[in-house]
């Protein structure tokens, strides 16, 4: 795969204008691209879709989770929960912030999203039915997300590289948080270890389609990775999450729903079912368990705080009057 994209893009770059190759270049010598720098229009598009696609996650991801904060067991819980969700409101701030330094405005984003040309991460699309689900999201979906994004600390955009440092540090805190949830479950009653392997058993083939479509599948891989906008490959990183996640399930006394999960000594991974990508393609056309919700949830939030938008430009614009005066 790898001599592939390296003979693919060899060829491309026989197409490449002086400017074009001078900026790959750069990304080849592992430069931060600057905002104000000149990029190709595929770059900054790319871009665009991902970090908004990225910052559309973390806005819609805040849904499942606070379904369940008025239902915490306990203050302490609740109150970690709370801190959770406002974590993923400040995620979706700091790459909503990154998007707008590649031209595009926040409320072109949000249009997007809510006429559903822009998607976020088919995993909320999934219902969140008990609290064990709450570690079930915490372990895995954060897992997933962590196994994606701590390589994105290196993207080649010098914005998007230095949101994802706090970002990654806070998803951390959230995995631990939702693995605590699990192993108390799972060290509890025999009904809340049946609730725990219950989250595990739904939440587990979603969360390797949070990698994306396999390798061969991928649209837009090859030359994401070539722009250094990624840096692993979707099956890459499922690899991953699957070597470090089945032993934490193991800890737990819990099992992972796979008849055919093995250890290759020879790969030194394991061997494991790939999800149904047939789902994975419907829930990314809308049709998933929770997709109408979700968005509703959104486009409501939205209609409904468009007073508050409008108070706070009016106040904006008459700060910026009394400053003017005041020169």
């Amino acid at each position: 795969m790898y001599a592939q994209m390296i003979k693919s893009e060899g060829t491309k770059r026989e197409d490449m204008s002086p400017q074009e190759l001078a900026f790959q270049a750069r990304i080849d010598r592992g430069e931060k691209i600057e905002p104000k720098e000149w990029m190709p229009e595929g770059y900054r598009k790319t871009l665009i879709r991902q970090i908004g696609q990225h910052a559309h996650s973390e806005i819609v991801g805040q849904l499942p989770e606070g379904n369940w904060i008025t239902r915490a067991p306990t203050l302490e819980r609740k109150a970690i929960l709370l801190a959770k969700v406002q974590d993923e409101a400040g995620h979706g701030l700091y790459l909503y912030s990154a998007a707008e330094t590649l031209g595009v405005s926040r409320d072109e984003l949000f249009e997007k999203l809510h006429s559903g040309a822009m998607k976020y991460s088919s995993i909320f699309n999934y219902p969140t039915l008990t609290w064990a689900d709450m570690g079930a999201v915490g372990w895995l979906v954060d897992g997933a997300a962590i196994m994606n994004q701590v390589p994105l600390q290196r993207t080649s955009y010098g914005p998007y590289s230095r949101a994802m440092i706090r970002i990654c540090k806070e998803e951390s805190f959230h995995q631990r948080q939702g693995y605590s949830i699990m192993m108390t479950m799972a060290k509890g009653t025999p009904a809340q270890k049946d609730m725990a392997q219950d989250a595990l058993n739904r939440f587990w083939y979603p969360a390797l389609m949070m990698f994306g479509p396999s390798d061969k599948d991928s649209v837009h891989s090859e030359q994401s990775m070539a722009w250094k906008i990624k840096m692993n490959t979707n099956d890459e990183l499922r690899q991953k999450f699957v070597n470090e996640t089945v032993p934490q399930a193991e800890y737990l006394g819990l099992s992972v729903p796979d008849e055919t999960l093995a250890w290759n000594e020879e790969k030194q991974g394991y061997d494991f079912a790939e999800p149904d990508w047939s789902e994975f393609f419907e829930v990314i056309k809308g049709n998933g368990p929770c997709n109408r919700e979700r968005l509703e949830a959104r486009v409501t939030a939205w209609d409904e705080g468009a007073w508050f938008r409008e108070g706070l430009s009016a106040h904006a614009e008459k700060a910026a009057a009394a400053r003017m005066a005041a020169e």
